[in-house]
């Protein structure tokens, strides 16, 4: 993937035109500083090398995302599964677009100022993945803090779409924390996705650093509030590791979420999409992620803890959706934190005022 080179402009991958990158800020945090990291220039271990992609299938599906203007997480993130994902038949859409609001400094996503909302976007998806003959589908995308619901009215028409469109087709939402907004949870949970994720990412000292955009406890929280709404629905979230977390901090953070009943966490390593992102603060060992996922699910009682050095959020989704059942709701089933504006979202709003313009409404393509 090539990366534009002018970093004035931004991290972002070329052929950005939905929206006005930004900067993501210094690559250096707090939690850094006494800390020896990975240059970017080192080799990887062995068990995080994996094929380049471009078999027959992977080519054929690149080239019906290209044809309807869609965008995949896959790719804009540079997940390392896409090749065997794709020759697999499936694959994690993003919408909304693919520039997000927020600088998280892990995230190989742009972030800037979009400038427009396509709301034809779900019809186009619906239709791809009825092409595609999925039986279970994954729909994430980028943060929209410009919106006043987020984007949630387009992933609920997105869902309902995907429904209509593919009988017996699950679908899996991975959405923004919304700014902790109930009622814009309650547009996604009511369109009956068969699973619901939100990712918390990192721990709680790390968070502020990281997710500059989000918050620790919103996070957990928008979890649990899906629980107070829909007792039965699947909750499920994803946390990185490598970027400067210790031990007992990844126990607290389990500890957190189950207040919350997640039912389904995912564990993989950070890899550094560039030099503009955090470094890479260890490569954790397979047999580490091994022992997580006993302590996930014996000590801590997930339903399901995917773990492991390539893990994402989607892999193996569709099995999850099939094999888990959803436990009830926990001790936190509302939001915290929703009236907290964290530090990325005032600095947008102070953009937004001086460019006197929000993001513009674009239907079709």
């Amino acid at each position: 993937m090539s990366i534009n080179a002018d970093t004035s402009k931004g991290y972002a991958p070329t052929g950005k035109d939905s929206g006005v990158v930004k900067p993501k800020g210094t690559s250096k945090i707090r939690a850094h500083e006494d800390l020896v990291t990975i240059d970017i220039r080192s080799r990887k271990p062995s068990w995080l090398k994996v094929r380049s992609p471009g078999g027959a299938n992977y080519l054929r599906l690149k080239r019906m995302m290209r044809s309807e203007g869609l965008h995949t997480v896959c790719e804009e993130a540079g997940c390392p599964n896409i090749g065997e994902c794709w020759e697999a038949g499936t694959a994690t859409f993003m919408i909304l677009g693919d520039v997000c609001t927020r600088a998280c400094k892990y995230c190989g996503v742009a972030h800037g100022l979009p400038t427009e909302l396509d709301e034809d976007e779900p019809r186009r998806v619906a239709e791809t993945v009825k092409r595609m003959g999925l039986e279970h589908v994954v729909i994430t995308s980028v943060n929209r803090d410009e919106l006043p619901d987020g984007g949630a009215s387009i992933y609920a028409d997105t869902i309902r779409r995907i429904h209509e469109a593919v009988s017996g087709c699950s679908v899996e939402v991975l959405i923004p924390d919304f700014k902790g907004d109930e009622d814009a949870l309650a547009t996604v949970v009511d369109a009956r996705p068969a699973i619901l994720g939100h990712n918390l990412e990192t721990v709680l000292r790390l968070h502020p650093d990281v997710r500059p955009g989000g918050r620790y406890w919103r996070s957990i929280s928008y979890l649990g509030a899906v629980k107070g709404l829909d007792p039965d629905m699947l909750t499920k979230t994803g946390i990185i590791l490598g970027m400067g977390e210790e031990e007992d901090e990844i126990h607290r953070a389990m500890s957190d979420l189950r207040e919350a009943a997640v039912d389904i966490l995912t564990l993989g390593q950070y890899l550094r999409p560039s030099a503009m992102h955090i470094p890479v603060a260890r490569w954790v060992t397979p047999d580490e992620f091994a022992m997580w996922k006993r302590v996930g699910e014996g000590e801590y009682g997930f339903k399901h803890v995917e773990s492991g050095p390539l893990v994402r959020s989607s892999y193996h989704a569709k099995e999850q959706a099939r094999e888990v059942e959803a436990g009830g709701p926990g001790a936190i089933t509302n939001v915290m934190e929703a009236d907290i504006p964290a530090p990325a979202e005032v600095r947008l709003d102070l953009v937004q005022l001086e460019l006197g313009r929000p993001g513009r409404s674009a239907k079709g393509a």
